[in-house]
């Protein structure tokens, strides 16, 4: 199998309308964790790298930072456009995590949510490097679901297992510590947690599953099969009428000194 990165920004192309509504927000606390850390102040400049559909802009887009949101899949960032137009300090940015097409040294931070497994790390190390200013810092975030917490959790992901086209690769890449510690030029990086959740009906459900590129899509053979198996799951174990997705919302802090 070829590189994770080498399709990544493709991968997302037709899954934008259920990204945009059923991916899950950053918590706040994210902010918190930053000042505290980091003396992340609403004048700093952040580059948001794989910005998406601009869930994770948003969240520092509200602390009073300008964000240039780069991503390279024109569907996504014409979503991120849309839902982001409110914010006059927003800026959208056709470019990819390894040539962000940035001035050197224009940001305080650089950031990359639920995307760096996408990343050729190697390439984005250097290009980190180049526009982040002295001191500058580097977060990777990622909301990570949790998979053996509740019988639900345990059911879905014995879905994703056996419907998954790469999914185990996927899952493995996004949690490699090696890779992270390589990634972080000092080899040091500190970890925090949060506690995130979504609850979702059975539309919901349905809607973030297909918002993975892992899943076969609407139209794929196995798609009604892996649908029809989602709704068993969702009848045994809906409470009131839905079912919590749980996740650890994981926030990773370096900076080159």
């Amino acid at each position: 199998m070829p590189p994770l990165h080498t399709d990544s920004t493709r991968r997302f192309s037709d899954r934008v309308k259920h990204y945009v509504r059923y991916r899950p927000t950053y918590p706040a606390g994210v902010l918190d964790i930053l000042r505290d850390s980091t003396e992340l102040a609403p004048a700093d400049a952040i580059a948001d790298i794989g910005s998406g559909t601009g869930i994770s802009a948003e969240l520092f887009l509200k602390n009073g930072n300008t964000v240039f949101g780069v991503e390279p899949n024109a569907a996504m960032r014409q979503a991120a456009e849309t839902v982001l137009q409110p914010y006059p300090t927003f800026h959208s940015v056709a470019g990819t995590a390894e040539s962000t097409t940035l001035p050197s040294q224009s940001v305080d931070y650089v950031l990359a949510a639920q995307a760096f497994h996408w990343f050729d790390a190697n390439q984005a190390r250097q290009e980190f490097a180049r526009i982040l200013r002295p001191g500058g810092w580097q977060v990777l975030i990622w909301n990570s679901r949790r998979i053996e917490s509740t019988p639900f959790l345990r059911a879905y992901e014995s879905l994703l297992q056996r419907y998954g086209t790469d999914y185990r690769e996927v899952r493995h890449k996004s949690g490699d510590r090696e890779m992270l510690r390589s990634f972080f030029t000092s080899g040091t990086f500190e970890l925090h947690s949060l506690d995130n959740e979504q609850r979702f009906d059975f539309v919901g459900l349905k809607g973030r599953l297909l918002s993975s590129s892992y899943t076969p899509n609407e139209g794929h053979p196995n798609c009604q099969s892996m649908l029809n198996e989602l709704a068993r799951i969702f009848s045994r174990y809906e409470d009131r009428g839905c079912v919590c997705m749980e996740y650890d919302t994981q926030i990773y802090l370096g900076r080159d000194i």
